[in-house]
Formats: structure tokens, C-alpha cells, sequence
């Protein structure tokens, strides 16, 4: 695959964790890795500063095309890596060691219930969460639930009957504050039930419910005067907020399964194929049938034809398939037909669906690359879509920026843009008429409402993008006038701050950073230093006139009007000091002249 081949599909590129192929013409896995942000990751490998290892040029070298697989986090993409990799033997990736089996969670069936670590799956109704990376990670999880809720570590039966006989007695873990002892009645079952509902909602990754707890008993004991109660509540809170819950990719509860969905355009029909095995993904692809135009079948029929097809080619024997809407099967070996509305099965559904997305939106973007080479104004433009996430490509684009030293004489500039190159036909320069000293920000929202109520009244088009320079203030501001004209939802509007060239939307106090040798900044940069560079220069240009014209009129007898004259006729108030008697006369007269000329003169001989 060629730089220029990768350019095409990099922006259909998801920004999301997931688990990346390389793919050679024989459809041979050439290697399987993982990614916490895919676009990322896979433009490290195209990059020119990127890894120059020969084995990774040879690598892009004989690869016809990459897959992936989006996952819900980094977890779940080292867990399907491994699995990948298993699988295909890819020739590029290196032998992986042998781990051992992967550790679940178990939260025991039993009154009182234990959690506990364990290697194997025991169907007596008791819950499993993972598996995880390894025991450590286990241990780590097991050693917060446990911190954040006192249960119990012991073997014993603690059915009701035991426990009113007592039976039994409290012990060591009990008296160093790690067990409420509910072998001796001095917890009740609802309290510790309660604490396991919380347990599963962490393991979940359920933070709310467990959020809202915790704060409730914190606030209690406050309330109660029990500081140093609500400080532990307090820790607890603190102790798992970066905690990331159960993946996606594997579940105790999912035996053999087959999930299908599919999207479709006007020429194809995607459709993806995640093959699930005891609980984990063995593999997932998208295949692509072509439908002919005038064809009458809908999305259930061509389901219907693809999922014989793909379970024969992957070998698959599941006896259950979920899919996104019914459809009729015909073969024996499919038991059950899940249209899944929550829980694990819908969250393999979703990301069936989101993988068959993306692969259709990379599709695309081939082919319209093969037919039509984009112009580097179309290409700049379309990445400024991208990271300013517009809905249309800012093809004709303003700036303002304003102008004034020491709140004299001050004045506005708007520059405009078109196919991201200066169009400056159409720049325009105000004076500032209803702001009385320096005040940038009621300047900014006067010259804003001037141009664009003067482009509704004379039915001009509108800009798809402004850019004020300046940051929130500014844009503000800006915003203030937007909304008057109703034209907030009309146009996109930013502010760019200098120091760090943050971009503000509005109402939206975190800016957006965009890389520095991103081409869709250069051009916001440009946009803001030509409106600075065209407000600084009309503002020169009014300084320097009017020193001009204040001098003539400090002629006695030479008023505004005389020399405004003067300076038409002459240019610059040197010539009118340098010019004769006779063509002072032709101007303004013999009087005037006569004033003029000894006015000079005496100024000569001071």
C-alpha cells in the first residue's frame, strides 16, 4: 500500500480503540495489532518520520489493503490481539509466550455472597466478570472492591439457621475493620446485598449508581458529625474514579454465537460477521455484496442470502445468531435468532454495527479517490471540515480583527477567503462609530452586525465559516450580533487566541487544538494575520492623514474643507509648502494663497 493509497482512506479512519490488519492481494493476514487510537496508530506507519524499520516498509510494502475491528477500549483490543494472532499465525507479528489461562471475577451464588479470583467458569448461577489480562490485574480489581466494600472472606455456611444458632463466631478480619461480620447477625442480608448490587455496578462500569452511594453515605455522616467516617466515604469515592469496568469483547453469559449486521449503498450491500466463541471473539469481517440497480430486494433479504454464505465460508456450527432485525433462515444448525435490545448481546450488535459503518465509509472514500484526484484547495478545505466538524466545506470564509493605539481613531477589517486563498475584492475596513475608547469587545460586535446585516439586506451569500481574532471575549462578542441576526445556526463561528492558537466555538469553554502543521490552521493563521495586517495598515493610513491634514490646519484662516482642497490638489502638505505663489492662487484663491505663502516663509526662517 503507497502513501498517496493511505491518504484516501485516512479520514475514514475511526478515532477510536480497536485491533488493525494488514492484508496482503492473497487476502493473507501479513499482521494483527492494537490500537488505542486507531487513526493514530496506523498513520505511524506512513508517516516519513514514522518507524523506518526495514521490517515495517516491508511490511506497508506488500499489504493490498488494512482492516479493522473497533472494540470499546484498550483492554478489549490487547485481548482480541491476542486472540487474532492465535488464530491467522500472522508471518509479521512476533510468537507470543504462553500466559496461562485468563482469571475471572466471580461473585459466588450463595447467601452472603464471596468475590473472589478464579480460572474457571463454574455454571451454578453464580456471576463472572472478564476475563482479565492477567492475575495481577485481578488482584488489583479485587483489592479495591473489597476497599471500597467490607465483605466477607470465610467459607462458612452462613444460611439463617446457622447463624441464629450461633454458630459461629467473629474473626481477625472482622476485629481489623475488613468484614461487618455478618456471621454473627451483626449485618443484615439486605445491607450486604446492597453492597454487592454496588460491587457488580463497579465491575460494570456502572459509576453513577455506585457514585451516588457512596456521596449518600458520605453526606450522612457528615450530617452526623462522623468526619472521620465521611473522610473514608471520601476515599472511596476517589479510589475508583479511573477505574475501567468489564470489556466488551468477552462475556461468561454468551456461549457459540454469530452477530450479523449491514448497511448498504446504492451500488453494495456490507455486510459484517463477528464469529463469537465461548465468550470471545474469534474473528470479524465484512464482506461486500454488489446489488444491481432496479433491484427490489431489501436489507432482511440480502441478510437473509449472506449469513448461509458467510457461516459455510468461516465454517461456523453456532447455534445462534443475533442480528438487528428478523430474517428468515433455512439452516438446521441455527437453534435461535436473538434481535437483542440491551445487555451483552446488543453491545456485540452495536459493534457489529459500528465496524459495517465504518467499512462502508472507507469503501466510499476509495473509489471517490480512484475517480476524482482532489485539488490541494479541496483537500485543505475537506480537512478543515474535519477538525472544525462542519457540516459543509467553508468555501468562502471571513476574519475580523480590530485596530487602535490608545483607543484613537479606531477601526475594524474584514478579509475574505475563497477556495482558502485571499479574495481581497471583496476586504472591507470600518470605522468604528458607537464605541466611545478602547473597547475591543463592543467594537467587535458593532463591525460584526454591520457586515452581515448589510449582506442579508442586499441578498449577498453568507460565509460557511468566521473566524474572529481574538479568544472567548471576542468571540462573545462576536456571537452577540450573530444571534440578533438569527444567524447562529447559519454559519460556523470560531475564535482563534494567539498564544497558543487555541480555536473557541461558542459556548463551549474547552478549545480545540489542532495539530500546528495541520494545513486547515495554516489557513485559519493566514485569515488572521492578513485581517491583522489590513486593519493595521487602514489604521496607519487615518494616523498618518489626519497628522497631515491637522497640520495645514494649524494655518490661521486654513479650515477643514481648504485643506482637504490642498491635499486633493497637491498630494502631501510638503508640496503645498513647496508650491509657488501663482499655483497656490489656482487652488484657493489669491487671499488664501497670500496666507499660505507667508505662513511658510516665516516657518523658514524660525
Amino acid at each position: 500500500m503507497t502513501h498517496q493509497e493511505f491518504k484516501a482512506i485516512q479520514p475514514t479512519l475511526p478515532r477510536e480503540p480497536g485491533v488493525y490488519r494488514f492484508i496482503s492481494p492473497d487476502d493473507e493476514v501479513l499482521y494483527v495489532g492494537k490500537a488505542k487510537v486507531l487513526r493514530t496508530r496506523i498513520s505511524n506507519y506512513f508517516t516519513k518520520s514514522g518507524d523506518g524499520r526495514a521490517k515495517v516498509k516491508t511490511l506497508t510494502k506488500r499489504a493490498a489493503r488494512i482492516e479493522y475491528t473497533i472494540v470499546d477500549s484498550e483492554t478489549d483490543a490487547l485481548i482480541l490481539e491476542r486472540t487474532l494472532i492465535r488464530e491467522y499465525q500472522p508471518h509479521f507479528n512476533a510468537m507470543l509466550k504462553s500466559e496461562g489461562n485468563q482469571t475471572y471475577i466471580c461473585i459466588k451464588n450463595e447467601r452472603f455472597p464471596r468475590v473472589f479470583w478464579t480460572r474457571k467458569v463454574i455454571r451454578d448461577g453464580s456471576t463472572y466478570f472478564g476475563p482479565y489480562i492477567s492475575k495481577y490485574r485481578t488482584n488489583v480489581i479485587i483489592d479495591l472492591v473489597r476497599r471500597l466494600f467490607k465483605l466477607r472472606t470465610c467459607t462458612l455456611n452462613l444460611s439463617e439457621r446457622n447463624i441464629n444458632a450461633g454458630k459461629f463466631k467473629v474473626c481477625l478480619e472482622y476485629h481489623i475493620k475488613n468484614c461487618e461480620g455478618p456471621c454473627q447477625a451483626f449485618e443484615s442480608e439486605e445491607e450486604y446485598n446492597e453492597k454487592i448490587k454496588q460491587v457488580k455496578n463497579v465491575l460494570r462500569g456502572n459509576f453513577k449508581e455506585v457514585k451516588e452511594h457512596l456521596v449518600e453515605k458520605m453526606n450522612r455522616y457528615a450530617g452526623n458529625l462522623e468526619f472521620e467516617k465521611a473522610q473514608q466515604m471520601k476515599e472511596k469515592l476517589d479510589a475508583f474514579k479511573d477505574y475501567q469496568g468489564k470489556s466488551t469483547v468477552v462475556s461468561t453469559t454468551i456461549a457459540d454465537v454469530d452477530v450479523f449486521s449491514i448497511d448498504q449503498d446504492e451500488k453494495f450491500a456490507y455486510i459484517n460477521y463477528i464469529k463469537v466463541v465461548n465468550g470471545a471473539i474469534l474473528n470479524t469481517v465484512t464482506e461486500r455484496m454488489e446489488v444491481k440497480l432496479g433491484d427490489e430486494e431489501t436489507k432482511e433479504d440480502l441478510l437473509a442470502l449472506a449469513v448461509p454464505e458467510i457461516r459455510e465460508k468461516y465454517q461456523s456450527i453456532a447455534p445462534e445468531i443475533i442480528v438487528p432485525f428478523e430474517i428468515p433462515v433455512a439452516d438446521d444448525e441455527i437453534k435461535n435468532m436473538t434481535i437483542p435490545k440491551i445487555g451483552d448481546k446488543k453491545k456485540l450488535l452495536d459493534l457489529s454495527i459500528k465496524n459495517v459503518k465504518y467499512f462502508r465509509l472507507q469503501k466510499q472514500k476509495e473509489a471517490a479517490s480512484r475517480v476524482k484526484k482532489q485539488t490541494s484547495a479541496e483537500r485543505i478545505l475537506k480537512t478543515m471540515q474535519e477538525d472544525l466538524q462542519m457540516d459543509m466545506a467553508p468555501l468562502h470564509i471571513e476574519c475580523f480583527d480590530n485596530s487602535n493605539l490608545g483607543g484613537s481613531h479606531p477601526v475594524s477589517s474584514c478579509v475574505v477567503f475563497r477556495n482558502a486563498k485571499p479574495y481581497k475584492k471583496d476586504y472591507r475596513h470600518y470605522h468604528i462609530k458607537t464605541v466611545e475608547g478602547p473597547n475591543d469587545f463592543a467594537s467587535m460586535e458593532e463591525v460584526v452586525y454591520r457586515r452581515y446585516s448589510r449582506l442579508l439586506k442586499e441578498g449577498q451569500g453568507l460565509p460557511q465559516l468566521v473566524i474572529i481574532d481574538g479568544g472567548k471575549g471576542q468571540l462573545s462578542a462576536a456571537m452577540k450580533s450573530i444571534k440578533k441576526l438569527g444567524l447562529e445556526n447559519k454559519m460556523t463561528i470560531v475564535g482563534i487566541a494567539k498564544r497558543l492558537e487555541e480555536i473557541f466555538f461558542p459556548d463551549d469553554p474547552v478549545p480545540l487544538h489542532i495539530n500546528k502543521k495541520s494545513e486547515s490552521l495554516k489557513v485559519i493563521q493566514l485569515a488572521r494575520n492578513e485581517a491583522h495586517r489590513f486593519a493595521i495598515t487602514f489604521h496607519r493610513n487615518i494616523r498618518s492623514k489626519n497628522f497631515i491634514d491637522n497640520r495645514l490646519k494649524d494655518i490661521p484662516g486654513i479650515g477643514h474643507k481648504t485643506a482637504q482642497r490642498l491635499l486633493r490638489h497637491f498630494k502631501s502638505a510638503k508640496n503645498v509648502s513647496e508650491a509657488s505663489l501663482d499655483e497656490l492662487k489656482d487652488v484657493v484663491g489669491t487671499a488664501m494663497a497670500n496666507k499660505l505663502v507667508k505662513y511658510f516663509n516665516e516657518e523658514a526662517q524660525d
